[in-house]
């Protein structure tokens, strides 16, 4: 019966892809109930790759490219060694920045942080686009400072004081 429902190897019917992505999608459910929803909100590097990973293996249990459980067992090490990082991360200042790294002011009241930017691929045209969609000005001048965050996403805060004043 199992073997009819899930089949095996690479030679699969669309019923057993049907009932094989039927029961990952409620594996990967539990999966992400394990990691945290924050795995999959913040979009920074550390939990892209989470993202990327599990998205990978499963989906090798889905085609017949892969043993199932063992499969499944596989990631769900990579949810539990995420989690564990994670965990450890709000525990340890120290250990977050060694995993997932350290905002970078970009930008602030006049004066750019050339290396940053450089590091970052971040141009003075990326920092006009951030004014603009999250200060709600047109240009970059205009804000006090502009920090790249460990998402990669760019924080515009406050009007400088030359805004201020015209």
């Amino acid at each position: 019966m199992i073997e009819t429902l899930f089949g095996s190897g690479e030679h699969l019917t669309a019923l057993n892809m049907g009932a094989r992505s039927a029961l990952m999608f409620l594996i990967a459910l539990a999966l992400i109930r394990i990691a945290g929803m924050r795995s999959f909100g913040r979009k920074s590097a550390f939990d892209s790759i989470i993202v990327i990973m599990l998205g990978a293996v499963l989906a090798r249990a889905v085609v017949g490219a892969s043993p199932f459980w063992p499969t499944v067992i596989g990631s769900t090490v990579l949810v539990v060694i995420h989690r564990i990082l994670s965990v450890a991360s709000a525990r340890w200042p120290w250990f977050e920045r060694a995993v997932k790294g350290h905002a970078a002011t970009l930008y602030h009241d006049g004066s750019y942080d050339e290396r940053a930017l450089l590091l970052g691929g971040i141009s003075r045209g990326d920092l006009d686009e951030a004014a603009r969609s999250r200060g709600h000005v047109p240009d970059h001048r205009e804000v006090s400072s502009i920090v790249m965050e460990t998402s990669g996403e760019l924080t515009v805060t406050g009007a400088s004081a030359r805004s201020r004043t015209a």
